[in-house]
């Protein structure tokens, strides 16, 4: 570890190449240092500490950055870094713009797209209906899709839309479906 510490002295005094000798020396540490915040967090998290590792990093070797006396200063600001990258992430979650307190719940596609035997099709062409008052776009790439048995690619070429713009209404169209669907059975 002497290496890191001579690596951090030449990044302070502004060499630029040392930050790319740097990350392979410390890697593993800040690695294993990464796993051991991420286990702490809840159930969920989809930040993996490889991310974290190299996303914290980007904010240390910033030139700007503070500059580190020794191995053991850079390594509690690494800490730090990663501490406030996951503060940032958990504010973030838990905004309203990103659905603050909102629990997820799984929206199973066959549920809404694909009526159980003995469920009536009626309601589906009802909601259906319903859809294509508000959005006709999405009311025909459940037709394509649904009825027509084409993918996603195929009935986005179809329409004359992207394929990302198919996925976007076709999740719409799900959920608009299943809330008409389930207003219908109430």
């Amino acid at each position: 570890m002497n290496d890191v510490t001579q690596i951090l002295s030449a990044i302070e005094q502004g060499d630029i190449r040392a930050a790319d000798l740097l990350f392979p020396l410390v890697y593993d540490a800040l690695r294993k240092l990464a796993a051991a915040r991420l286990a702490d967090e809840d159930p969920g998290q989809t930040l993996q500490p490889t991310a974290l590792v190299h996303e914290a990093y980007l904010r240390l070797v910033d030139t700007n950055a503070q500059r580190w006396n020794s191995r053991g200063h850079f390594f509690a600001a690494a800490a730090e870094a990663m501490r406030r990258i996951l503060v940032d992430r958990a504010r973030k979650r838990d905004s309203a713009k990103h659905g603050g307190g909102r629990v997820r719940e799984p929206l199973d596609e066959a549920r809404v797209m694909a009526p159980a035997v003995g469920e009536d099709l009626i309601a589906l062409d009802e909601a259906l209906t319903q859809l294509a008052a508000r959005d006709a776009e999405a009311a025909e790439l459940v037709k394509l899709r649904f009825f027509g048995g084409l993918t996603s690619a195929q009935a986005a070429e179809a329409l004359g839309i992207s394929p990302r713009s198919a996925d976007r209404v076709w999740t719409y169209a799900r959920t608009f479906l299943l809330a008409a669907l389930q207003e219908s059975s109430a």
